[in-house]
């Protein structure tokens, strides 16, 4: 996959420099809640929750970056809850932000643990000060925080139907009903087909790209399994794509036995492979091809079958977070 290219500042701190001349009197207070409206659904989120957020979501939710901070004049008697509530309108799909927060909470709440259950931290934190060459204790951010895999796909579809089928744009560009149709249950089609790893695998036997096959067998060896789907897929509103997202918990090697009963072992083979993954800490890459299918349209009580030819455009998104 080829990184993205690099940037100076992470999305919620691209930010220009104030000049002090402009702003004399003023002093930055930082957010602590944002108020996200996200297609209608409203979100009340605390900074950290979105500081922990994985850069290709955040990029997503705030493409012109995010300012974590308000100015206020110096010494005015303002009380908390007295200045009107900002809220960020945003594009994104509320169920699978969701999805992400639901999941980032309950990774946290099991690796840090709760008022009343202690988490894996506990029982692994003295990891840390081991004198230990194969997974350099002092170095090692695996050790002391819960690395979570984030992989994204962007999945835009063309159908092509026969010629002689009555679907049909016009001189505009504008397809007829029968055209929408068409595009339609391609559509529904493609959302049947949650498993993550077959159209990348298809292309793998196709063109027998070794590095596709080692991006596969790397990522099966960190967390997923080949036979696994997507943790949420839908089709976006009013265009012809598909978005996909799942998480998965780094394999770090850092084994727990049940209820304690021998010490924490640590697997340096696949500590050695999990740290490979830290290329993608706030660094996501991306990856794009294009996939060629003929598709059979099933019958439905007023069409009847039909095969089309199904192209698609698929964009994954790679990184690593860490909470």
């Amino acid at each position: 996959m080829a990184t993205a290219p690099p940037m100076n500042n992470s999305p919620i701190t691209q930010v220009s420099q104030v000049q002090p001349s402009a702003h004399a009197g003023l002093q930055p207070q930082l957010l602590t809640r944002l108020f996200l409206e996200l297609r209608g659904k409203r979100f009340d989120v605390d900074r950290e929750t979105i500081m922990n957020l994985p850069e290709s979501v955040l990029l997503c939710l705030f493409p012109n970056g995010l300012v974590l901070s308000r100015q206020s004049v110096v010494g005015s008697e303002g009380g908390e809850g007295e200045e009107e509530e900002e809220v960020y309108a945003i594009d994104f799909d509320p169920d699978c932000f969701q999805f992400v927060l639901t999941f980032f909470k309950n990774a946290s709440e099991a690796f840090y643990g709760t008022a009343n259950s202690p988490g894996l931290y506990n029982a692994q934190q003295h990891l840390m000060f081991e004198n230990n060459t194969d997974y350099h204790p002092g170095s090692n951010p695996l050790l002391s925080k819960q690395a979570i895999i984030v992989l994204r796909e962007e999945l835009e579809y063309f159908s092509i139907p026969p010629k002689d089928g009555g679907a049909a744009t016009d001189a505009n560009g504008i397809a007829n009903e029968e055209m929408l149709e068409v595009k339609r249950r391609s559509g529904e089609y493609l959302m049947e087909k949650k498993n993550i790893f077959t159209a990348l695998q298809r292309n793998v036997n196709k063109e027998n790209n070794v590095a596709e096959q080692h991006l596969i067998d790397m990522l099966c060896m960190s967390g997923f399994n080949r036979e696994d789907e997507w943790g949420y897929r839908a089709l976006e509103p009013m265009r012809c794509c598909i978005s996909s997202i799942a998480l998965v918990l780094l394999k770090t090697g850092i084994i727990h036995h049940p209820n304690g009963e021998r010490p924490v072992e640590v697997d340096y083979t696949q500590m050695t492979t999990a740290q490979k993954l830290l290329l993608f800490w706030r660094k996501p890459a991306r990856k794009c091809w294009w996939d060629g299918i003929d598709v059979e349209l099933p019958a439905t009580e007023s069409k009847p079958a039909r095969t089309v030819k199904l192209w698609a455009r698929r964009v994954w998104t790679l990184e690593l977070s860490l909470v």
